[in-house]
C-alpha cells in the first residue's frame, strides 16, 4: 500500500465528503488515510521481564485523561458525533459507545452489519483513520483513537492470540523461526505482546501490506 500524505488542511472528513462506508472502503484499497496514526507495532518484542523499547505516542504528547472533560474524552465525543452522521448518511443502525482506556480513546459501534467491517476489516481500518482525521480537523491534535464495530476486534484479538500461541508452541518445539501471515498494525501488536508474555521475542518484517511478524526463540 502506497502511504499518502494528508492533513487537516487539504482533506476534508465530514460524511458528506466521505460518501460512508463505500468511499471509506475506496480509501482503505487506495491508501487514502493517514499513515502516519497508525499505530507503532514495529518495536517487537521482548520477554515480559525485559522492559521493551519505549513506544511513544505519535506526536510525544501526553495524552492521559485529566477527567469527564480531558483530552480523550473529547476524542470519543469528536468521533462519535462523525461517526453518527455517518450512519445517518449511509442508512446503517448502531449504537455508538465511548470509553476511555490504557491511555485511549475507544469508539464501538453495536450493530450486526457487516456493511462497516467489509473484507478483513478494511472498512472498520477506513472508518478508524477518518475518525481520526475528524478529531485531527476539531482539535489540531493526532488521535490514537480505536474503533471496533461489531465486536469485530475483540474477536480478532482472540483468534490473534491462538495464532500466537501456536506460533509460541512450534518455536519453543523446534528452536526454529515462524513467520506469520501479514496483518495490520494492532494485529501485529497483539502478536508482540502475546510473543512477550511467553517469554520469546518477535520482529515485524517487510512493508505494508504485507508487513508480518516473526516469533523467534528466546536468546541465551
Amino acid at each position: 500500500m502506497t502511504d499518502t500524505d494528508v492533513s487537516a488542511e487539504t482533506v476534508d472528513p465530514s460524511p458528506e465528503t466521505t460518501g460512508g462506508p463505500d468511499l471509506a472502503e475506496h480509501a482503505a484499497e487506495r491508501g487514502e488515510v493517514p499513515a502516519e496514526t497508525l499505530a507503532a507495532d514495529d518495536q517487537g518484542s521482548a520477554p515480559a521481564d525485559q522492559e521493551p523499547d519505549d513506544v511513544e505516542d505519535e506526536d510525544g504528547d501526553d495524552l492521559a485523561d485529566d477527567g469527564p472533560d480531558g483530552p480523550l474524552e473529547v476524542e470519543g465525543e469528536v468521533a462519535a458525533d462523525y461517526l453518527e452522521e455517518l450512519l445517518d448518511i449511509a442508512d446503517e443502525d448502531g449504537d455508538i459507545d465511548t470509553f476511555v482506556e490504557s491511555g485511549r480513546a475507544h469508539v464501538s459501534i453495536i450493530t450486526d452489519s457487516d456493511v462497516l467491517i467489509g473484507r478483513n476489516g478494511e472498512v472498520l481500518e477506513a472508518l478508524q483513520e477518518l475518525s481520526r482525521l475528524a478529531v485531527l480537523v476539531e482539535t489540531g491534535h493526532r488521535s490514537r483513537l480505536m474503533l471496533d464495530i461489531g465486536g469485530h476486534r475483540e474477536h480478532r484479538r482472540r483468534e490473534l492470540e491462538e495464532l500466537a500461541a501456536d506460533a509460541i508452541e512450534e518455536v519453543k518445539e523446534t528452536g526454529e523461526s515462524v513467520r506469520l501471515t501479514p496483518m495490520n498494525p494492532f494485529e501485529r501488536k497483539i502478536v508482540h505482546d502475546a510473543v512477550a508474555a511467553a517469554g520469546l521475542f518477535s520482529e515485524s518484517e517487510g512493508e505494508e501490506p504485507n508487513r508480518r511478524v516473526v516469533v523467534m526463540a528466546a536468546e541465551d
